[in-house]
């Protein structure tokens, strides 16, 4: 496929959101790459984004060559190399690495040196997290994860005059950010949480921490009416079961699942006509929120559980479903029919 003459930063978004449901994604990366060397964006200061964005989509399609070729580009093309846009660019060149097969050492050495980002970017766990699970070292992302983690609590607790001793007595305090912005802190302690679980590590403080500051940051989203839409989506089978276990969801999820799949629709048009974009819904499922419902020791009618349950689905690639598919493609709902033919008109309801 072809790229417009010139690629706005609005069309970027658009591509990151799309190109993956495209019949050539590979083809797209490609043609964002030519639009880069032919001078054909608004803004020349986008390259680096640009040629990261078609990094990321040839290193999902398993084409580690193209991948190391774009990260490559794209690093040469930030301002300055500790730009804060590159560590993501750095990242995906570390998959690349460990794609191609003998490059283990090199890709870990990427990593390593991205580790100081863990303490000052917020974006940096997750990227650094996903790239170490890929190459199989978990272990050590937990361990890189935990130690940054102490090393905030442990700068905060000096700075406030406790002992090593007491950073425990300082954790329900520790200030995590407003909801629409939160800290780095917020996402250290939350891919922890994460990593520790897909471990089978057993819960401890820091998660404990973990869930503490997310309820306060839904508790504080709630309160200035700006909480984030509820994009669960239970697909058929787990929708009727989920009215037949908790019945008290219908006014949630909705009466029946065409009135569920049309309330999340209706939403995720909202959301893209306002503007934003990489739209996904979080496929559920009723074992996974009775599940996460017991480790809060709460029910599923609470909507602070919910919320939490939403943002673990959002940490696992496997549960996203990237929305709008194209209108020829099939539907995000799983019915096998053309999204044009589906839940598309249900927005118009």
């Amino acid at each position: 496929m072809s790229t417009k003459d010139v690629l706005t930063r609005a069309d970027l978004a658009e591509l990151r959101r799309s190109a993956l449901g495209t019949a050539n994604p590979l083809g797209v990366a490609a043609d964002i790459a030519e639009a880069v060397q032919q001078g054909r964006l608004e803004d020349p200061g986008d390259a680096g984004d640009a040629l990261t964005l078609a990094a990321e989509i040839a290193e999902i399609r398993a084409r580690p060559d193209a991948a190391l070729r774009y990260a490559d580009s794209a690093l040469a093309a930030y301002p300055t190399g500790d730009d804060p846009r590159a560590g993501f660019a750095r990242a995906l060149r570390a998959r690349a690495l460990l794609q191609a097969g003998g490059r283990d050492d090199e890709a870990m050495a990427e990593l390593t040196a991205l580790r100081p980002l863990l303490l000052v970017q917020p974006d940096a766990p997750a990227y650094v997290s996903a790239a170490l699970d890929a190459a199989g070292r978990s272990a050590i992302a937990e361990r890189w994860l935990s130690e940054a983690v102490d090393t905030l609590l442990g700068e905060r607790a000096t700075a406030a005059g406790a002992s090593a001793q007491a950073i425990t007595a300082v954790e329900p305090a520790v200030e995590v950010g407003p909801p629409e912005s939160p800290g780095v802190l917020f996402f250290l302690l939350q891919q922890r949480h994460r990593v520790r679980r897909n471990l089978n590590l057993p819960h401890d403080r820091h998660d404990d921490l973990a869930d503490r500051v997310e309820a306060q940051l839904v508790r504080r989203a709630g309160e200035r009416g700006g909480g984030e839409p509820d994009l669960i989506f239970w697909p058929r089978a787990e929708f009727d079961r989920l009215l037949s276990t908790h019945a008290e969801l219908t006014e949630v999820y909705g009466p029946d699942w065409d009135a569920h799949r049309a309330r999340l629709e209706k939403e995720l048009v909202r959301l893209a006509d306002a503007g934003q974009v990489g739209l996904v819904v979080l496929r559920a499922t009723v074992d996974g929120l009775d599940g996460f419902a017991g480790r809060k020791d709460s029910g599923p009618a609470d909507g602070e559980v919910r919320a939490g349950y939403a943002r673990e689905l959002a940490a696992r690639p496997a549960a996203r479903i990237p929305w709008p598919p194209e209108r020829n493609d099939a539907c995000w709902c799983g019915s096998g029919l053309k999204y044009k033919k589906d839940c598309l008109p249900r927005s118009r309801g």
